[in-house]
């Protein structure tokens, strides 16, 4: 499955639009990462018990977003975006979204 931000992928031609396909997750903080985040606040730096989750949530909505592009018979899905919204307070959606495709590969210019 080929997923792309852009509207086309070089070397292909869009055959068939299938159309919106989309994945999310909604994920809560967790006590003792709040600690770690609070001690992270004092002396600055990274959170990265917040980085990592937040990398696994986009990662999820990707997958569910591929999955539903695949049960639709997508070859890939184009125009693809990220963006996040508070449920409640302490937790967060992470959606992908784009528009699922058909691709056939465009001949090599000159060869035919």
């Amino acid at each position: 499955m080929k997923i792309v931000t852009t509207n086309n992928i070089p070397g292909y031609e869009i055959t068939e639009v299938i159309g919106l396909v989309r994945g999310n997750t909604i994920r809560a903080r967790a006590i003792g990462k709040d600690i770690m985040a609070g001690f992270k606040n004092l002396i600055g730096g990274e959170i990265h018990e917040y980085t990592k989750m937040i990398a696994e949530s986009r990662e999820q909505a990707l997958d569910r977003m591929v999955d539903e592009a695949e049960d639709k018979g997508a070859d890939a899905i184009i125009g693809v975006r990220f963006t996040t919204s508070s449920v409640m307070q302490g937790a967060a959606e992470l959606f992908a979204y784009g528009t699922a495709v058909k691709i056939k590969a465009c001949p090599v210019h000159g060869q035919g």
